[in-house]
């Protein structure tokens, strides 16, 4: 039955993949073979003592890159893994696929054991494996991620607890009048009136995100920065803060690379080359030369938005429900992890279209020359014969 259900699935896609499917070309940029190193990392195994087998890590982290890549709730993504047939093709399975829980369990273990920037490591070695290294410059900048800040109790609900409160103590002290004597009972009106009473933690106090204004706009949520090369435009750094921290203090640069970024990092220390704009100050305005200069880097350093437009518009991660740094972190880095792969597909797409077209310039400028050459031997040949 299950050979069945599985032909079945793949002879429907095989209509799909003819009309076109996106995650086939895109899954087939990495190697997802030389993420399995991760597998002991994470998991402990206990088979041996009778525990179920872990769920293989390759499809694990292939939901997690779906999750991000449509923008997907964790039991949104279990209903459209199970409706769609190219998110079974791209998992590489045909059977029964984890529900929503196991992905979040999955998650959490990546953030907690910290093997979350072993996984980017390592797809930043496959891209440089594929002759994508950063020589020319970099360019780093950051934007906000939203955040629900979460909602004070209201005074209602407050003061209907304290009424609570106070009936109880009455009830419990009418019952210590007739056991204790009046001047004792006094004493401990005092001492109980003196005591405060135990309140439940605010739900704000467990959310990590931080209030932050730009301009007349106040965010509260984290902070995403990048850092991405001025040729490929592939993300090679990522880090996340929350949104008072200021962008300066963020140093993603790469030793011996210049650094294009704007204003906000002008005097910030950084590993690669400062390449930042320069900033007038009060009473001093910018010369000319300072001028033209921000003019050159805001054109280069432009190419950045266009990844985070890409990064909030199409893979929805401008917004998260975590209520820590940590969580938010591996969000916007595994939509980091998504953007990189569609941007491979592109360059790959780019590099055969350039090969193709410098095939066919070497075919046309054989054509010319066998064109020229038979010329030359029919003036020739025609010479001879008058």
């Amino acid at each position: 039955m299950r050979s069945l259900i599985d032909f079945a699935i793949r002879t429907e896609y095989a209509r799909i993949k003819a009309l076109g499917d996106d995650l086939c070309e895109i899954g087939s940029q990495i190697d997802w073979e030389r993420f399995r190193f991760l597998e002991p990392l994470i998991y402990k195994n206990k088979t041996s003592h009778g525990g179920r087998p872990n769920i293989d890590i390759e499809i694990m982290i292939k939901l997690l890159v779906l999750q991000h890549w449509f923008g997907l709730s964790d039991p949104e993504l279990e209903r459209q893994v199970a409706d769609r047939i190219s998110f079974r093709i791209f998992l590489g399975t045909t059977e029964v696929v984890p529900d929503f829980s196991t992905v979040w369990l999955f998650r959490e273990r990546l953030i907690k054991s910290g093997k979350l920037a072993d996984l980017w490591k390592e797809l930043q070695r496959q891209i440089g494996e594929k002759g994508y290294t950063v020589k020319e410059g970099s360019i780093q900048d950051a934007t906000f991620i939203t955040s629900d800040p979460g909602r004070k109790r209201k005074k209602k609900d407050q003061k209907a607890e304290n009424k609570k409160g106070d009936k109880n103590s009455e009830a419990t002290g009418s019952k210590q009048v007739k056991e204790v004597d009046k001047g004792l009972l006094d004493i401990s009106n005092n001492i109980n009136n003196n005591q405060e009473k135990p309140t439940r933690p605010d739900k704000e106090s467990t959310i990590e995100g931080s209030w932050a204004k730009k301009g007349v706009k106040s965010f509260f949520g984290y902070k995403g920065h990048i850092l991405i090369d001025t040729v490929r435009h592939l993300i090679r750094a990522v880090e996340t803060t929350t949104a008072s921290v200021h962008d300066s203090q963020v140093d993603l640069g790469i030793k011996g690379i210049p650094r294009y970024a704007d204003k906000a990092y002008d005097g910030a220390e950084t590993r690669g080359y400062d390449a930042a704009m320069k900033k007038a100050t009060r009473g001093h305005k910018l010369g000319i030369r300072d001028i033209l200069r921000n003019k050159r880097i805001s054109m280069k350093r432009s190419h950045i938005e266009r990844c985070f437009a890409v990064m909030k518009r199409a893979h929805n991660s401008g917004h998260v429900s975590e209520t820590t740094v940590a969580r938010a972190g591996a969000k916007f880095m595994m939509s980091a992890f998504v953007y990189n792969m569609v941007q491979l597909k592109h360059l790959a797409k780019k590099s055969s279209t350039k090969l193709r077209l410098s095939k066919k310039g070497r075919k046309i400028e054989e054509i010319e020359m066998i064109s020229d050459l038979k010329a030359k031997l029919g003036q020739n040949h025609g010479g001879n014969r008058s």
